[in-house]
């Protein structure tokens, strides 16, 4: 089964408004026969170019058989790894249609079917976010991420009042995305010490991972990291000096499935505890994710999957969600449908 067409679509969210809405880059693969399977990524091209970048990436495509998926990580033409992982995604999604086996099959089979989520709080005050958290708690989502505003003393009481409110009904997680100064983290650590914290996301400026393991030693708060974490190299070496005893793998980051499913395994051997981390999505990058998660034993805790994604998708049914869990879709592949009018509202005005 050979792949024989190439489609990009750009779309924007309809959850925000203004000039900076977020956009998804949408891949549609197509067999000769008709079968076509999908992809996303956040990484986007400007609209003007996506006709030659569909055909340069055409070029490189056309012809290859939709089960040669470890041959697609080798293609120059696939760069940068954003990119490389929507059109992964799509010819995984592709081969599951033509062998009509959802894509957890295809990946180890139905290790559960219920992925536990974590719902990120974003841009709230202290009594908001501590409201929110309640409603949260009570429709059964029971861990929270707190998105780091880069003001120390709002993110450590917005985690505090949480906390207050809700004692050990949730795990908490606080997420720096990389806004603070080590010895500012180092402050915030020392605050939160006493609060629960199940981890502290990229509480670092810096990428690099051997500061996070100097900071790792100076707290007893758990640190995790994201930004990081990029091939399985990095989630050993992040083992190896001790930076940090979680780790978020993102699709996008490492370009695929297929190396996200590998960085898995070397947490595990490594006594890491890998999380999955997807960021702004249309629905299909998300079924992709609850494949993986339902085919790896070792990601067994909240992933960083916000079920707002799903309200916001292009898909003509999105995923169940049940008292704080996403249900794994079962149809072929990844199990969703795109809904073609959907998109079209979502593709932007140029």
């Amino acid at each position: 089964m050979k792949i024989h067409e190439l489609e990009l679509f750009l779309i924007e969210s309809d959850r925000c408004d203004g000039p900076d809405r977020p956009r998804s880059l949408l891949v549609r693969m197509r067999t000769a026969s008709g079968l076509e399977g999908w992809g996303e990524s956040a990484f986007v091209w400007r609209p003007d170019e996506l006709a030659a970048r569909r055909d340069s990436l055409l070029a490189a495509l056309s012809g290859r058989s939709v089960f040669d998926i470890e041959e697609l990580h080798l293609l120059d033409a696939l760069w940068p790894p954003p990119i490389r992982a929507a059109v992964e995604m799509a010819a995984w999604d592709l081969l599951g249609r033509v062998l009509r086996q959802p894509l957890c099959n295809l990946l180890g089979g139905f290790y559960r079917r219920r992925i536990p989520v974590s719902v990120r709080l974003e841009g709230c005050g202290c009594e908001t976010a501590a409201n929110e958290s309640r409603e949260l708690a009570e429709q059964g989502f029971h861990t929270i991420t707190v998105a780091g505003s880069g003001i120390p003393d709002d993110d450590a009481a917005a985690v505090k009042a949480i906390r207050e409110l809700l004692g050990d009904r949730i795990t908490l997680r606080l997420d720096g995305q990389g806004l603070y100064d080590f010895e500012v983290a180092r402050d915030i650590c020392a605050e939160l010490e006493y609060e629960g914290l199940q981890y502290f996301l990229d509480p670092i400026k810096t990428a690099e991972i051997h500061p996070s393991a100097v900071l790792g030693r100076q707290t007893n708060v758990p640190l995790a990291l994201w930004r990081s974490i990029r091939a399985g190299g990095d989630v050993f070496a992040a083992a190896r000096c001790g930076a940090a005893p979680f780790v978020v793998i993102d699709l996008e980051q490492l370009g695929g499935i297929a190396p996200a499913k590998a960085c898995a395994a070397v947490a595990c051997a490594a006594g890491i505890i890998p999380v999955l981390g997807c960021r702004a999505s249309s629905g299909v990058s998300t079924a992709a994710m609850l494949h993986l998660a339902a085919s790896t034993p070792a990601i067994s805790i909240a992933n960083e999957i916000a079920p707002c994604q799903l309200r916001d998708s292009v898909l003509a049914d999105s995923p169940e969600i049940v008292e704080g869990m996403i249900l794994v879709p079962e149809s072929p592949g990844l199990g969703v449908e795109v809904d073609r009018s959907k998109l079209e509202r979502r593709r932007p005005i140029v």
